[in-house]
């Protein structure tokens, strides 16, 4: 992802999510030197992903398949290459957090083998206040790491 690529991250990001990020969190991401990457093919855009490194924890920031290309694995897909992403840079685990009230994403994340570790208490803005977070965790093994 580039900046240039901000409009039609976007643009799905405003059908995809009822409180979506901004373009200056997308901006800032990049300008932090977070691995933001795009999942394309000769459709255009499918999806992207938001991966922060640091310490030997990787932290999934935002992944996200639009809703035309949703139920195809291409969330799977996308998530296996955001944990390889980790690998390489040497995390020894990933977290994330995810919507109580998002059962397809909490499925995909636990068919990954993530396991819920804690919550975070009003974390998400929600449509009558605000709404916790489930915090996921995925160890990745010392043999695993690239």
């Amino acid at each position: 992802m580039t900046v240039d690529d901000i409009g039609r991250v976007m643009a799905m990001e405003v059908r995809a999510y009822p409180f979506p990020w901004t373009a200056g969190i997308f901006s800032d991401c990049l300008r932090s030197g977070y691995a933001c990457w795009l999942l394309e093919d000769e459709r255009g855009l499918l999806g992207y992903g938001v991966l922060s490194v640091a310490a030997g924890e990787a932290h999934l920031l935002n992944l996200c398949i639009g809703p035309q290309s949703q139920g195809q694995g291409l969330g799977a897909y996308l998530l296996r290459k955001m944990v390889e992403l980790a690998r390489w840079h040497h995390a020894q685990r990933v977290f994330l957090e995810v919507r109580p009230s998002n059962p397809a994403a909490l499925a995909l994340y636990e068919r990954a083998g993530f396991n819920e570790i804690g919550r975070r208490p009003n974390y998400y803005p929600a449509r009558n206040g605000r709404e916790d977070a489930l915090v996921l965790a995925l160890e990745l093994l010392p043999d695993e790491a690239a």
